[in-house]
């Protein structure tokens, strides 16, 4: 995918000054994080070209002309330390002591107006998350594997999903080939006959929770009944796992069928994030998958770090779960 923008060295390294020096830490205290963002953004301290960015995006996503941007050349924090894959998400808390990677995607949030989403029951409640190799999951299916990942959508199972998602590369293997892939869901749509898609509009799936939820909360297990398409294009799936929840319901199943035959017949985006790389696709008006094409050194490729945040479509989305504010911090839900 080509960049909608890429930072200049000299507004790279100001904005990276600026972050660097915060005196805001947004694992312990993320509301004082995020005023600080606030007011970098007040007092015009963020390069206007990413401010544009931004409004691009924005603006593109509300036109419908695309759902999936880059930015490249992002500010980095300059230490970017190992964690110990036994226990990745406490090592970060004790190594990573500055905090620029975080304050691009808050940035990002606040300039098109997408709330941050975090879950109570995910790393602690935090707003930014490591996709990252943790021992425990090798091999599954959660943002914690060493390996691919199928056609989904983030938090498939829960009742609170991400709008938007954005993933900024932190460390990223230079020899080795990994692919972040996305379908736009009007591709999908193409496909999928109508009367089938009436079929997948009706609350008759199901979804298992993935491997790390279930550790994080016991009581999550499988999803309610859900629609697999909702809204003009919005789909609820996970490969392998989203299922009609009636087993003898032949027509759910060949509407998922013709669903799947759909995803392999849609055109996709391909793009293997680098370092610095800054990738924001929406998570249910399309899905994402990760493909691992070519991989000559698995134990470096194992320690790929990018920085992840879930985000609401706007206030008025984040707004509707209000109720179940964690602690009555905005965003983070009791989950």
């Amino acid at each position: 995918m080509k960049a909608i923008y890429t930072f200049s060295e000299t507004d790279r390294a100001s904005l990276s000054d600026s972050l660097t020096f915060l005196g805001a830490n947004p694992y312990t205290d993320y509301e004082k994080f995020r005023d600080a963002i606030g007011n970098l953004i007040a007092d015009e301290r963020v390069p206007a070209g990413f401010v544009d960015a931004c409004r691009r995006i924005k603006q593109q996503r509300d036109d419908k002309v695309t759902y999936a941007h880059v930015v490249s050349n992002c500010p980095l924090d300059v230490d970017r330390p190992v964690f110990d894959q036994a226990n990745p998400v406490d090592d970060k808390y004790l190594q990573k002591q500055t905090f620029v990677g975080e304050g691009v995607l808050e940035l990002l949030a606040q300039l098109t107006a997408t709330p941050l989403l975090s879950y109570a029951t995910r790393n602690n409640g935090d707003f930014f998350h490591d996709v990252y190799a943790d021992n425990r999951y090798s091999g599954t299916q959660t943002q914690k594997t060493d390996w691919e990942l199928y056609w989904h959508n983030d938090r498939t199972a829960h009742p609170v999903r991400a709008d938007y998602l954005a993933l900024l590369g932190m460390r990223c293997p230079t020899d080795d080939l990994v692919y972040t892939k996305y379908v736009d869901g009007r591709e999908l749509l193409k496909f999928i006959s109508p009367e089938n898609q009436e079929l997948l509009r009706e609350k008759a799936f199901v979804t298992p929770y993935d491997e790390l939820s279930r550790a994080s909360n016991r009581k999550q297990q499988v999803s309610d009944l859900h629609t697999l398409l909702e809204n003009e294009h919005s789909f609820r799936y996970y490969d392998t796992r989203t299922m009609p929840a009636d087993p003898s319901s032949a027509a759910h199943y060949e509407a998922l069928r013709q669903f799947r035959d759909a995803l392999a017949k849609s055109r996709e985006q391909y793009h293997r994030i680098q370092e610095g790389d800054l990738l924001v696709i929406a998570n249910q008006d399309g899905l994402h998958s990760r493909q691992m094409v070519d991989i000559q050194h698995f134990e470096t490729t194992r320690l790929r770090w990018l920085l992840k945040t879930y985000a609401f479509r706007d206030d008025a989305a984040a707004d509707v779960h209000g109720d179940i504010w964690l602690d009555g911090v905005r965003g983070r839900v009791l989950d």
